[in-house]
């Protein structure tokens, strides 16, 4: 049996630790692009005399759970699915498990674009695989500059009629081959019951359908809805024991968490950890018996 946790700061590190000392196989996936790396200093953690800069925590938990045995692939989430087997998809690879841990800390801050807020679920999405189906044949846009926005483009094309990527200003980070780019920056979502386009800071208009936003990289709460669970307030909506409505899928840390720490992001780690391996043996149980199966 095995389980994959999405995230490798403080609270996927944690669950890793937990899971792999239940002797399953474990996989963390994720960046060095978290709020523990980039703190300057930390002196509120428990157990050091003197402050530790937030790459050196990170890169340690890290080599604690290879030490144990864990998995570790540097790399960013753009997609995740549930077929026979949970499927976490970066641009490079794609990697199989039982159960999944969602651990990549807060979500992060919408866009500041007028009527992108009054448009949600009225021609803005944040989910092409969720919605692409809606907008068949149509024109759509993708505002974004990275691999997350490429994945997003190239999940519409094979349905939509028409999909350009919009970076807002910003310089891509991706490679755009074949792929229709406006830079210019965006003023405006204008439509009246429904979007129908994109108003530019220069003036220039844009008739679309829809509009995609996938900015920076996939957040829990992009990942989470692709599944169909509960986020609420930018939060994923957990039970006592770190378990979303989806069955196998658990959630950690900020993404969970009011109180944005590394203490509370470890303990609810090792909750989510613990939770999942006892979800797996159940599993693992069950399909010995013939009685279960996901």
């Amino acid at each position: 049996m095995k389980v994959t946790i999405v995230g490798c700061g403080p609270a996927g590190v944690s669950a890793a630790i937990y899971v792999r000392r239940a002797n399953i196989e474990t996989t963390i996936i994720g960046t060095r692009d978290t709020a523990l790396a980039t703190a300057k200093k930390i002196e509120n953690y428990y157990g050091f005399a003197e402050p530790i800069s937030g790459m050196e925590l990170f890169e340690a938990g890290l080599q604690q759970s290879k030490r144990l045995g864990c998995q570790v692939i540097i790399g960013e989430v753009i997609s995740l699915f549930a077929d026979d087997k949970f499927r976490v998809r970066t641009m490079d690879c794609e990697v199989y498990s039982d159960a999944i841990i969602l651990a990549m800390g807060q979500q992060k801050k919408r866009l500041d674009i007028a009527g992108l807020a009054e448009f949600e679920g009225h021609g803005v999405s944040y989910c092409a695989i969720c919605d692409a189906f809606f907008f068949r044949g149509k024109k759509v846009v993708v505002i974004g500059e990275g691999e997350y926005a490429i994945a997003e483009v190239k999940e519409l094309a094979e349905v939509v009629g028409e999909v350009i990527l919009l970076t807002n200003g910003f310089l891509p980070t991706a490679d755009l081959v074949g792929i229709s780019v406006i830079t210019a920056k965006i003023k405006a979502i204008v439509g009246e019951d429904y979007v129908a386009g994109v108003v530019f800071v220069d003036g220039k208009n844009l008739a679309v359908d829809g509009v995609f936003v996938a900015v920076g990289v996939a957040s829990c709460g992009d990942l989470a809805r692709r599944l169909g669970v509960l986020v609420e307030n930018n939060k994923i909506i957990v039970d006592e024991a770190g378990a979303t409505n989806f069955p196998g899928v658990f959630a950690a840390g900020d993404c969970v968490n009011s109180l944005c720490q590394i203490a509370t992001a470890v303990a609810s780690g090792a909750l989510a950890g613990i939770s999942v391996a006892k979800y797996v043996r159940s599993i693992e149980v069950g399909n010995k018996n013939g009685t279960c199966k996901i």
